[in-house]
C-alpha cells in the first residue's frame, strides 16, 4: 500500500506558458515581454516583434475557442499554431 502525501486545502492547478526565445539579437538591446500566457525573450526588434504578433493571434484564438491554454490537446495546439 502506498502512503499518501498529506493534503495542503489547496489543489494544484496545471499552469501553461508559451516561452519565444529570439536568438538573433546584434544590437545589444534586452527585448522581454510577457503577457498572458506567453512571454518572450531576446530577438532581433523584427523577430521580437514577430513574436509579439504570434502570441496575441494565438490568445485571440484561445478566446474564440472558449479554451485555456493549459486546457489543449498536442494536436489542437499545433492547429492553432498553423493557423497564427
Amino acid at each position: 500500500m502506498k502512503a499518501k502525501k498529506p493534503s495542503r486545502g489547496k489543489k494544484s492547478k496545471a499552469k501553461a506558458l508559451l516561452l519565444g526565445l529570439g536568438l538573433d539579437n546584434q544590437d545589444g538591446h534586452v527585448r522581454v515581454t510577457r503577457g498572458e500566457n506567453f512571454q518572450l525573450v531576446g530577438g532581433s526588434k523584427d523577430t521580437h516583434e514577430r513574436m509579439q504578433e504570434k502570441a496575441l493571434k494565438f490568445n485571440e484564438e484561445l478566446k474564440k475557442r472558449g479554451k485555456r491554454l493549459e486546457q489543449l490537446g498536442r494536436e489542437e495546439f499545433i492547429e492553432i499554431c498553423e493557423k497564427t
